[in-house]
């Protein structure tokens, strides 16, 4: 975790080094956007790394992605049966109350199944608090990623999975989520 940062910090100081050797116009702007995407993708990706090098790493990361996969799953589910309330409807139309609560509850029933039957030493109570932490950032981060694209003008991120939105649709949920199940395993049952 200590390396990730350091990484993240150097990488910060670099990108602001960088853009001094171009004219000041933009500075900013560029330097946000390219303190951004190296936190965005790789910094919030290495915590995937950092829960595999546990003893039960591959277990650690099959639960985070089982977690982040349920809650979208029951968002989608549940709001698009029952979701008559609008969640966010400048950020995100589609996204319903009714959906989020779908996220919670199929995330929570996971990671009560996830840390009892998953992870050494885990209880289904810390599965309840896992899985609503995980429906949360990944709600969040779904949420995040529709801020960016409307701020760009653009429907989807990509076309390299056509239907899919492209590759940061699908990762919108689980770059945020990686560190909060990293944090709350460790909380659990340590780093392993």
């Amino acid at each position: 975790a200590e390396g990730a940062w350091v990484a993240m910090a150097l990488t910060a100081l670099a990108v602001l080094v960088w853009r001094m050797t171009q004219s000041p116009e933009g500075y900013l702007k560029d330097v946000t956007a390219g303190v951004f995407a190296a936190f965005y993708v790789p910094f919030l990706a290495t915590f995937v790394a950092m829960m595999l090098a546990a003893d039960d790493g591959p277990r650690r990361v099959l639960t985070f992605l089982v977690l982040t996969v349920v809650s979208d799953t029951g968002a989608y589910a549940v709001g698009w049966r029952f979701g008559r309330h609008k969640l966010a409807p400048r950020i995100s139309p589609g996204k319903t109350r009714e959906g989020l609560f779908g996220a919670v509850a199929f995330a929570m029933v996971a990671g009560a199944l996830c840390m009892q039957f998953l992870i050494e030493g885990g209880a289904w109570w810390q599965g309840l608090l896992l899985g609503l932490a995980v429906a949360t950032s990944a709600t969040l981060g779904d949420l995040g990623e529709s801020m960016i694209k409307r701020d760009l003008g653009i429907k989807d991120m990509g076309t390299l999975l056509p239907g899919h939105g492209g590759i940061m649709d699908r990762l919108d949920s689980l770059l945020p989520t990686a560190p909060v199940v990293w944090l709350l395993l460790v909380i659990f049952v340590g780093s392993g």
